[in-house]
């Protein structure tokens, strides 16, 4: 009995300890992964603006080739919308909104149904290296609020190679 006493206290303390460690971890964080592209920034631009294109490059749409894509408005342009939704719980629901666009970034709010309803912010900035290459950087805005801040540095982890590979994808698409 002094046992389950014990290991019963030991458990109460370790969640006391992590619930006051996620006292100290921001709510709000950042992922920001960048690459150089050897085509011209407008080349690059004209080819991301199009959220459409994103079949080709991003791991969250190529993870699931039975996902139903919906979209809404015109590509390229302020108001653009792209509604997903898969069977595949590491796909989920949700939608994209381009809520800004200019030659050197493209804004977009992004709203997840599931596996977990959320909402979060995502960029794409570009920059001219030189006259034929682009300096493209992916930022992710994420929130999560006291006590699910304690695993923000997973979200992070994940993004930040989900990102990585995007990037890498449309690196290979725009150099050929």
């Amino acid at each position: 009995m002094r046992i389950l006493k014990f290991i019963g206290l030991g458990i109460v303390g370790i969640i006391a300890l992590l619930l006051l460690v996620a006292l100290f971890i921001p709510n709000d964080y950042t992922v920001s992964v960048s690459t150089t592209i050897d085509k011209p920034r407008k080349e690059v631009f004209d080819y991301v603006k199009l959220v459409k294109n994103q079949e080709d490059y991003s791991v969250w749409v190529m993870q699931d080739p039975n996902v139903n894509m919906k979209y809404e408005g015109v590509d390229g342009t302020t108001g653009f919308k792209a509604s997903w939704d898969s069977k595949d719980d590491n796909v989920g629901a949700g939608s994209q909104q381009i809520t800004a666009i200019s030659e050197e970034r493209i804004d977009v709010d992004l709203h997840f149904e599931r596996p977990m309803k959320s909402e979060a912010k995502a960029s794409t900035l570009l920059e001219s290296v030189s006259e034929n290459q682009t300096k493209i950087t992916a930022e992710f805005y994420g929130h999560s609020s006291y006590p699910m801040n304690l695993m923000n540095f997973m979200g992070e982890k994940y993004i930040s190679e989900a990102e990585n590979k995007n990037l890498d994808n449309l690196k290979k698409i725009l150099e050929k």
